[in-house]
């Protein structure tokens, strides 16, 4: 199982493409966008120069790695061979269901197909298929080259053997599996996002500031990031989401967005992706810098 696909270029995409290529795999990167296509190769150039500097590889497995990988702009093309397709596109429902359709029509019979969504239904997603058996969820954590987890996801109908495959790869990316089963959120999830909601909700309702918050957390609980900062480096629209699948999916009001969390996804305010979430982000700096719209203390 030599020969992969992975479908979006985006952050998530650009990661597990170069983890599989540095690895031995022969990877097809496939974007409608040829632009964001450039752009993940750029990015995955410039994340082995970092570890090329830190020694932890190569020259020459930088270069055979960036060799291994080619783009398409073309599903069907960029599948056609494949023993394996991740997806890897945005957390958004219909959009992962109208490419599993196309997946399952394109990619060969013996094809497995895995999802990194990090909170829809895989059971979902395997039946608009015609082998949901064959298909898994594989959700990487980010920055993928550098974060040991893979949530290896079993649909109500993915097949043990399909599963077993899962678990080696994840050894041969050099990750450790951990295998569960499809229920909202999963693991990762059900059990991250009430934290940061609650974090968020703390903020909301004057109990104490960012950075206290964050704080916290960090000196206290031994996180290396606090909730917040953490939240910003996610994504606030990506937390938005996943929240409001648990909600949609257990029905239990401990799982609702917090109003602070709608109002600044609903204004644009997204976190790093958007320069100002939690914090403001202004690119070059590393400084951590509180957004102007919260107080520093409560």
């Amino acid at each position: 199982m030599n020969k992969i696909a992975v479908v979006g270029a985006g952050t998530m995409g650009n990661g597990i493409a170069h983890v599989f290529a540095q690895n031995g795999f022969i990877v097809n990167l496939i974007d409608t966008n040829s632009t964001q296509l450039d752009k993940a190769l750029q990015t995955i150039s410039r994340n082995l120069d970092r570890q090329v500097a830190k020694s932890l590889l190569t020259e020459e497995v930088k270069t055979s790695t960036l060799k291994a990988i080619t783009t398409h702009t073309d599903l069907k093309t960029g599948v056609k061979e494949a023993r394996l397709v991740v997806e890897a596109a945005t957390e958004n429902t219909e959009i992962k269901l109208s490419i599993f359709r196309q997946l399952d029509e394109h990619s060969p019979k013996d094809c497995i197909l895995a999802s990194n969504t990090s909170s829809i239904s895989i059971t979902k997603i395997a039946s608009v298929t015609r082998r949901p058996s064959s298909v898994i969820g594989l959700h990487f954590m980010n920055p993928v080259p550098v974060m040991k987890l893979i949530e290896i996801i079993n649909g109500y109908a993915t097949d043990k053997e399909v599963t077993r495959q899962m678990v080696e790869i994840a050894g041969q990316l050099g990750k450790i599996p951990c295998v569960v089963n499809d229920y909202p959120g999963f693991i990762a999830n059900r059990i991250l996002m009430p934290m940061i909601n609650e974090a968020i909700c703390s903020l909301f309702e004057g109990v104490a500031g960012v950075q206290e918050i964050d704080t916290v957390m960090k000196l206290g609980m031994a996180h290396p990031m606090g909730p917040l900062q953490l939240a910003d480096f996610i994504g606030l629209d990506v937390c938005h989401s996943i929240l409001k699948v648990l909600h949609d999916g257990f029905g239990n009001p401990k799982y609702a967005p917090c109003p602070l969390l709608t109002n600044m996804v609903t204004a644009g305010y997204l976190g790093v992706k958007s320069g100002e979430g939690f914090y403001t982000y202004t690119p070059g700096s590393k400084d951590l810098v509180v957004s102007g719209r919260f107080t520093a203390s409560a």
